[in-house]
């Protein structure tokens, strides 16, 4: 009889999961992780990869009706709804393969099915059904660490549920049969903006409706103003203050009662509706309270590690609370199982996490925005470099955009970075690298950055912090 006993037991192999198991068979851990759908989650399977695979084709269409800006032309350009769709299952799926193999080259037994949580360190697993011939399922396992990444789903408002058919969550936008006419999207996070610009870049008449004053609400005002009049240029339809206060399905489209902050309605009628109301953690059914795990609004309560109120009992990724990110999961995982093998580590500082938003001008943020560093009661300076300014950007007839610092004025660190336009979110790792050292102004300063490119602008920000800007 196979050997049952682990030294960690993962629960849930999504981004965090998965690169928390590897890290602890790394460490000499015997470890398992139990997946009862697929491997790597929803990130990997239906949020992060296949929306980027998604957006890569509305960008080329993109590019293709535009191609007289760059001296191009391409007539009659048209798209096959199935074969974008498609191609995001294709990267989706390759990618799962991937971490199957992942794990096996380290050693990572993988068991199939549905965890419960025991006490004395026992976990119980109910088969799941897709388990592939031949793999570990259904029994009784033992560890002397659990941790939990089971993540999280899409939030449900009463009255505005789901239905999968005219009322989608991203599971079903992300395969559409055959593009609707018209759209509403409820909420102007990261999911709902990158759908919203994906489906109106195909020629959607999309509305967003979101119940706060800004679009992309944990961002940057400035940085959301300045993506808000690019999306609206381009024909997004957007509505601040207001909220979807009723929804009516009938034949084929659904009619939305939408009220403003003051209370007055109006109506839209949409072929589709997509809820991008947020998420919440997948903490039932996992045998919790039991256990006597704190929870606390739908997620579990944990210190810098990792730690639960209950020893032996972890929780990493989106069911630990926000920021809801893929690499926030990956490096909270890492942390939480280095100490559990007792190397010396660092707690997660929320603060040094970027956010990275993949519409059509690109959003990307580290640290506080201007305005938490001012009611934080800090002293700042704050520099600013307009995309027009760079050579690279025009050259790549991408002239919208903003890179926006913030320094403490006494210190000079690195408070916070901000940035829409093209390429920002991977950009924004510079600065990201450069707050993870305790840079101040002076080394950006002295930094050399490449030209022609569009990191330019990142320097020039940090000169025009302090009055030094050359090309503005």
């Amino acid at each position: 009889m196979a050997d049952t006993s682990y030294d960690v037991i993962v629960i849930g192999a999504g981004p965090g999961g998965y690169v928390t198991a590897i890290r602890a068979a790394q460490l000499g851990l015997k470890t398992a992780v139990v997946e009862n759908k697929h491997l790597g989650g929803i990130c990997l399977n239906w949020g992060c990869i296949p929306t980027k695979a998604l957006l890569r084709s509305s960008e080329v269409y993109h590019y293709f009706k535009h191609a007289e800006k760059y001296g191009l032309k391409a007539d009659n350009v048209s798209f096959d709804t199935s074969a974008i769709v498609k191609r995001s299952r294709g990267v989706s799926g390759q990618l799962s393969q991937g971490v199957g193999f992942l794990l096996k080259k380290n050693k990572v037994d993988v068991i199939w099915g549905k965890a419960t949580l025991k006490k004395g360190g026992k976990v119980s697993v109910e088969a799941a059904e897709n388990a592939p011939k031949g793999a570990l399922g259904g029994g009784e396992y033992q560890a002397k660490h659990t941790i939990v990444a089971t993540g999280a789903r899409p939030r449900a408002l009463p009255g505005l549920e789901p239905d999968g058919k005219d009322i989608w969550t991203y599971f079903e936008a992300m395969v559409p049969e055959k593009m609707p006419k018209s759209m509403l999207v409820m909420g102007s996070g990261a999911i709902g903006i990158e759908f919203a610009s994906f489906y109106q870049t195909m020629g959607v008449d999309v509305t967003v409706v979101e119940i706060l004053p800004q679009i992309l609400p944990v961002e940057d005002e400035e940085i959301a103003s300045v993506a808000r009049k690019q999306l609206e240029k381009q024909g997004l339809k957007i509505m601040t203050g207001a909220k979807v206060a009723k929804l009516d399905r009938k034949g084929g489209s659904v009619t939305a009662t939408i009220e403003d902050d003051e209370g007055k309605a109006q109506t839209l009628e949409v072929e589709k509706v997509i809820s991008a109301v947020g998420v919440v953690g997948n903490i039932e059914g996992l045998g919790l309270e039991d256990l006597g795990v704190k929870t606390e609004r739908g997620i579990i309560s944990v210190d810098g590690y990792g730690r639960t109120n209950v020893e032996g009992v972890y929780a990493i990724g989106d069911v630990a609370g926000p920021p809801m990110l893929a690499h926030k999961a990956e490096h909270e995982g890492v942390v939480c199982v280095e100490t559990i093998a007792g190397q010396h580590t660092h707690p997660l500082d929320k603060l040094k996490i970027p956010g990275c938003t993949y519409c059509h001008p690109q959003v990307a943020s580290v640290g506080l925005t201007e305005k938490k560093a001012k009611e934080a009661g800090r002293e700042i300076k704050v520099g600013r470099f307009p995309f027009i300014g760079n050579g690279k950007a025009i050259a790549l007839g991408e002239p919208d955009g903003l890179v926006k610092t913030i320094f403490d004025a006494k210190t000079g660190e690195l408070l916070g970075a901000h940035m829409v336009g093209a390429e920002v979110t991977e950009l924004i790792q510079g600065f990201v690298v450069a707050m993870n050292c305790e840079t101040t102004e002076e080394e950006l300063m002295h930094a050399v950055f490449p030209h022609p490119t569009l990191s330019e602008m990142m320097h020039e920000s940090v000169l025009n912090a302090y009055g030094r800007a050359i090309h503005i």
